[in-house]
């Protein structure tokens, strides 16, 4: 296989069928994982003006802060330079890593996702290394050459009259717990025998978030990728209400009764903050949890939620690794703090349960 002499067809505007040779190094991240790979057929030229979610074929030039990609069968595959990759223009909002756009300088562009998201990098924490930089080689397209966007693949809208009854896990920053107290929570109601779902709502294209809870034992694990976003910063608050409705009505109907849904980063991020002041987003959930690093964040945290008529059930999150923090935690905000291992023997069981396990 040339690379270069597909490129200078495909730049002449020249629709070109990926060689069978290319498709077989070709490595496709878990953001792409809803692509049935019949349908990655085409290389078209690379898109002069890309919006999130544009699927594009790219080669790696140099290694940086993403030294991996979790790949669509869920292995985590170590990127090399030269590797070729199908990666999908997208946002990020990361305050302890990425501030990332769709969008392109030519054909450079960054990777600042393991889940497969590229564009270009506006700034990081000083602590991250810069990220691994792609040439764009062009879009990726199916076999009749229209080009691939995530979109396209998201799951179907499905009738039903009632969805799971739903534990929101909210945080004050990215890196509190968030994940780690949904997989407990998820643990412990399967303690109780109770058919249950796990949803990363919001963030950006990551397997781990969703392996995570279908190890936990979740009877069906979804994401924001499920609903064909790529990531979901920036994304309005219609399309964020539109895609959990969309992601409760799989977990109704793959049998859940409760749903743990996860709202990443803190609650000072604009969807996070859209989101959690949502009149109709809250009339929905029926126990809050809040995961925090340190005792302060915990009362500054809870007080903002009071203020949105947010009461959360109980605090965890890292800050509940510290016996003398959780004492912090229960003196400032007057609500329990809960150690992992506390959710996971279902602690909470008695009153979430007792407040229905029917759907809503």
């Amino acid at each position: 296989m040339d690379v270069t002499a597909v490129a200078e067809a495909v730049a002449a505007k020249v629709a070109r069928a990926i060689p069978a040779d290319m498709k077989v190094r070709l490595k496709i991240p878990y953001a792409l994982r809803r692509i049935p790979a019949e349908d990655l057929s085409t290389w078209l030229p690379v898109p002069s003006a890309p919006e999130a979610g544009d699927v594009v074929l790219c080669r790696v030039e140099t290694i940086g802060r993403n030294t991996a990609l979790d790949l669509a069968g869920g292995r985590r595959s170590t990127l090399h330079p030269g590797d070729l990759i199908c990666v999908a223009f997208g946002n990020r909002y990361a305050t302890r890593q990425f501030e990332a756009y769709a969008r392109a300088d030519g054909e450079a562009c960054d990777l600042f996702s393991i889940g497969g998201l590229c564009g270009r990098v506006e700034s990081k924490h000083e602590s991250v290394a810069d990220p691994t930089k792609l040439r764009l080689l062009g879009a990726v397209g199916d076999a009749s050459g229209r080009p691939l966007r995530l979109r396209d693949f998201g799951l179907p809208p499905v009738p039903t009259s009632a969805h799971p009854r739903v534990v929101a896990v909210c945080g004050s920053s990215m890196d509190a717990g968030k994940t780690h107290t949904l997989m407990s929570v998820i643990i412990g109601l399967r303690q109780a025998g109770v058919p249950v779902a796990g949803i990363k709502l919001t963030g950006t294209a990551t397997g781990r978030d969703t392996w995570t809870a279908a190890d936990a034992g979740a009877c069906v694990a979804l994401d924001f990728t499920d609903g064909g976003f790529p990531s979901t910063y920036l994304c309005p608050l219609e399309d964020l209400l539109a895609l959990y409705k969309l992601l409760l009505g799989h977990a109704a109907r793959a049998g859940a009764r409760w749903a743990v849904v996860e709202i990443a980063d803190g609650l000072l991020q604009g969807e996070t903050t859209a989101l959690l002041r949502s009149t109709r987003f809250r009339e929905t959930v029926s126990a809050w949890l809040f995961a925090t690093g340190d005792p302060l964040a915990a009362v500054g945290g809870v007080s903002l939620l009071r203020s949105w008529a947010i009461e959360p059930l109980a605090i965890s999150g890292i800050v509940s690794m510290s016996p003398l923090g959780a004492q912090e935690v229960r003196k400032g905000t007057g609500l329990p703090c809960l150690t992992a291992a506390e959710l996971q023997a279902g602690t909470l069981n008695a009153q979430l349960l007792g407040r229905g396990q029917g759907v809503a």
